[in-house]
């Protein structure tokens, strides 16, 4: 009888993490699906091909809102096998997360490689038009940047010769005509002269510690839930008990 409150105290503890570990699913289910609405055309500045990773997001937030009914269920009833399957899917989960983490980490200069590839690409072959132009053109305005190092990028576009440097490289909209933006000597005048490229990379290398620090935190959180349910399993087996 005395294993009892400490069966008791595990599974309150797991089930108050497994309902957190359903949040965290959840998030990146969110996180996920607004991606692939809100960021699709940016995310494809990034990637030399269309990139998967929100579908992934998705993906994963959805498998570990099951698991973490799973767990919760599994808590609740207390079975060691269920309790078993429950910790493996977390180790697995763990695993991922770390070579995630760790490959973002170590391949981060492959990444700004790709960027500056793509994001040129996307400047030389604007059309004002296109997926890959409106994003071009959105960046350039949210940033308040110009061209991929600087406004001088246009000038090898294929939409420079007829229409100039677009619009979204005016820092004055009001004071911004087409023929300004198709006159060398007048255009830096009119438009932004930090590139885009070295913001967002800048941006990158910043926030990169925090983005790792988060990523690991995450990662190593699951131990608590894979010590929990191993524990409990532990405890159950051995005293025979039986949640009634």
């Amino acid at each position: 009888m005395e294993t009892k409150p400490v069966i008791t105290c595990l599974k309150t503890l797991l089930i108050v993490y497994s309902f957190v570990f359903w949040i965290t699913g959840a998030i990146l289910l969110a996180v996920g699906v607004w991606g692939k609405l809100m960021l699709g055309p940016y995310i494809s500045l990034i990637a030399d091909n269309s990139t998967n990773a929100p579908y992934v997001l998705i993906g994963t937030g959805t498998v570990i809102i099951v698991f973490g009914l799973f767990g919760c269920f599994a808590t609740c009833r207390g079975s060691p096998w269920m309790l078993k399957l429950y910790a493996m899917f977390l180790s697995l989960v763990f695993l991922a997360e770390l070579v995630a983490g760790i490959s973002g980490f170590v391949f981060r200069h492959e990444i700004k490689g790709t960027f500056r590839r793509t994001y040129t690409d996307a400047v030389l072959n604007y059309n004002a038009e296109d997926e890959a132009s409106r994003a071009v053109d959105n960046l350039q305005h949210k940033l308040r940047c110009c061209g991929v190092y600087n406004y001088t990028s246009w000038f090898a576009s294929v939409y420079y010769p007829s229409n100039g440097i677009p619009a979204s490289c005016c820092f004055n909209s009001s004071d911004c005509n087409p023929e300004d933006l198709r006159n060398a000597t007048l255009a830096p005048s009119k438009v932004f002269h930090q590139g885009c490229f070295e913001l967002v990379t800048s941006f990158m290398e910043t926030n990169m510690a925090i983005i790792a620090g988060v990523t690991f935190g995450i990662a190593f959180s699951q131990l608590i839930g894979m010590l929990l349910a191993c524990c409990l399993s532990r405890i159950i087996t051995a005293n025979q008990y039986e949640m009634v």
